[in-house]
């Protein structure tokens, strides 16, 4: 599969993002965003089924997921990741893709669809809600926040960097089983995400967006709220594991505000998979947004 697949990177501002590509140079873009704690070559089943396609698919690592790619001044707000993702589109020449993110990724991209929707032709979010909905979800489904636990665990400083990076990562490691129950990470997966995080600086970089967070009173996060609120006229499709062990299932439909969403939103929930669901599922998930991003010129 891996053979399809081109190395490259692209240059945002003073950081320099790894990239992994497939499919023709002048098809339609798809631009595919990782998630926490992953890497870029967490979309490589999906790059090859685009590129098969005729699409040229292109995942660049997230930003402080390579040393080249670490901000000096600690930024990891999520309308700086959204603004990442222009700059990328810029770097590449590309005055609109489509758009896929996972996890950290989706949020990316749902905070990219507010700010930038002319640049977006489609936006597929895997495993995470409509944000403009997620406080009424929450209050409908508290046990949520059990879930959550990590991102308050991860806001103490030193001790959550040494927890997560001890034992060679195995909390990266227990994440994902708690994340994909049922199912086991392939060796080699696993040892791709371990070994980006142990480049110098980059599980601090990935911790540093949750700490973001909780950065209330920066111009970013005040942006990013703003953001959150805007409408959405790009159409969406949401993808879900049946399983998921880190977003409650039912969290998607109690977090839809179809007011917001002006070109509408399919749901849908892919059984036999959990957080990790295009890794689970690659084909089915992967059959699912070359035919959405077919249905969206």
């Amino acid at each position: 599969m891996t053979e399809a697949v081109r190395e490259s990177s692209v240059n945002v501002g003073a950081l320099t993002l790894p990239t992994r590509e497939a499919g023709p140079a002048d098809g339609v873009p798809v631009v595919l965003l990782h998630g926490f704690p992953d890497c870029l070559r967490s979309f490589d089943a999906q790059l090859v089924a685009l590129g098969a396609a005729g699409y040229h698919a292109i995942a660049p690592a997230m930003r402080g997921y390579a040393p080249a790619a670490i901000p000096s001044d600690g930024d990891y707000h999520v309308a700086t990741l959204a603004e990442d993702l222009v700059a990328v589109l810029d770097a590449l020449g590309l005055p609109r893709a489509h758009l896929v993110g996972h996890d950290w990724g989706a949020v990316t991209g749902w905070m990219a669809v507010a700010m930038a929707p002319s640049r977006l032709a489609s936006f597929t979010s895997l495993a995470i809600p409509p944000l403009g909905g997620m406080g009424r979800a929450l209050l409908r489904y508290p046990g949520q926040v059990r879930k959550s636990w990590y991102i308050g665990f991860f806001q103490l400083r030193g001790v959550a960097d040494r927890a997560v990076a001890k034992d060679d990562y195995a909390f990266i490691e227990r994440l994902w089983r708690d994340w994909s129950p049922g199912w086991s990470a392939p060796a080699e997966v696993m040892e791709h995400v371990k070994a980006t995080f142990r480049q110098p600086g980059v599980a601090r970089a990935a911790l540093g967006y949750y700490r973001c967070l909780f950065d209330l009173g920066s111009p970013a996060n005040r942006r990013g709220q703003r953001l959150v609120r805007a409408p959405i006229d790009v159409p969406v499709l949401a993808m879900h594991g049946r399983d998921d062990g880190c977003m409650d299932a039912r969290l998607p439909r109690a977090a839809l505000k179809e007011h917001q969403l002006r070109r509408g939103i399919e749901l849908v929930t892919i059984e036999n998979a959990g957080h990790f669901l295009h890794l689970e599922q690659p084909e089915r998930v992967s059959a699912r947004i070359v035919d959405f991003v077919r249905a969206c010129p």
